[in-house]
């Protein structure tokens, strides 16, 4: 079966899903936002049955990934499915994509309806209502993702395995092979390694990705965690620090927690469940994610300046290497935040 898309560039496309899903492809259309898959929205229709809308999440023909840290699209789909039967709120899978398909590596998922633009998260009044438990209810999805017995991941998923000091090596190492001049990249290295946490006596399933952008959020709240290409068995903390960098607060930076809440509320809900939080950790992990996303940042103007990838939006996120440097000196300098440096003399 073809669809009008077929006229299309995706025309080739909307005719591939077609024989694969057995239906009419309509309403083709590829989304924003991905820097390493693509993500496609259409709606199915089969004879004599409701229209379903779906969304594809697919390798790019002939893409590769920026990091060896992702889990692989089958992976993904795996563990969006182990998830689900945890309690997690996560988009149903409809189809694994296979070679015989002819389609790339790839799965069609549900089409949640909500809000994944973060600076309208933080920032739209018809989701005000949302906000005032939305930290909560991130707190408690991650104590339910920690709750996964690490032994419930099928072993062929191939899921790396990284501590407090194995990610710090590896971006240490990736920023070295830049041959950049960062002092405060090279400050926050250091004040990590002097401060770095042991492993965790109990790894965890860890999302790896968990921040305002890439959960779809409706009126009330919370509706689905997005993006699970990096997850990886390692410390719970690393979840609950990312989603406090402050890169993912869009403006809001009062509010620590996306820019919608607060450390007080994720915590809550975090242990609402039973769960233990360390918040000494949660802080290594925000500034470990903060110089993380400065790393990576830095990657991709790497990446456009070397002629590897001309896309602009390269170019573009890659500035932000800066913001990053102004969001460390933030969090470790208690001088450069005379909020935090009160508060710090407060529970001295």
């Amino acid at each position: 079966m073809t669809s009008p898309a077929s006229e299309s560039p995706a025309g080739g496309l909307a005719d591939g899903l077609a024989r694969t899903l057995g239906g009419r492809i309509t309403r083709l259309r590829r989304l924003s936002g991905g820097a390493s898959q693509e993500t496609w929205a259409f709606t199915l229709e089969v004879t004599g049955g409701t229209p379903t809308d779906l969304i594809l999440r697919r390798s790019p023909p002939g893409g590769h990934h920026r990091s060896s840290a992702n889990a692989g699209l089958a992976a993904e789909a795996a563990l969006i499915a182990l998830a689900a039967r945890h309690g997690v709120p996560v988009p149903a899978i409809h189809q694994v994509l296979t070679e015989a398909d002819g389609l790339g590596a790839g799965f069609v998922m549900e089409r949640l309806q909500g809000e994944t633009l973060g600076r309208r998260i933080a920032t739209d009044p018809a989701l005000a209502a949302a906000r005032e438990t939305l930290a909560f209810q991130c707190g408690q999805t991650l104590a339910r993702l920690h709750a996964v017995p690490v032994d419930a991941v099928p072993a062929d998923l191939g899921l790396r395995r990284a501590g407090p000091a194995d990610e710090l090596a590896h971006y240490r190492g990736w920023h070295a092979r830049h041959a950049t001049v960062r002092p405060v990249f090279q400050l926050a290295f250091r004040w990590l390694a002097e401060r770095l946490p042991a492993d965790p006596s109990r790894p965890a399933l860890v999302h790896g990705d968990f921040r305002n952008g890439n959960l779809m959020i409706d009126a009330q709240g919370l509706r689905g965690v997005l993006d699970w290409e990096l997850a990886h068995v390692g410390d719970p903390m690393e979840d609950l620090g990312w989603l406090c960098v402050p890169s993912w607060r869009f403006g809001q930076f009062d509010l620590p927690v996306g820019g919608f809440g607060t450390l007080d509320q994720l915590v809550a809900g975090y242990e609402s469940t039973g769960a233990q939080a360390d918040r000494a950790r949660i802080h290594w992990w925000t500034v470990m994610g903060a110089l993380k996303w400065g790393v990576i940042c830095e990657s991709m103007l790497q990446a456009w300046l070397t002629g590897a990838e001309r896309e602009v939006e390269k170019a573009a996120i890659g500035r932000r290497a800066s913001e990053a440097e102004i969001d460390l000196l933030t969090l470790i300098v208690p001088e450069a935040n005379p909020q935090r440096a009160a508060k710090d003399e407060r529970h001295a």
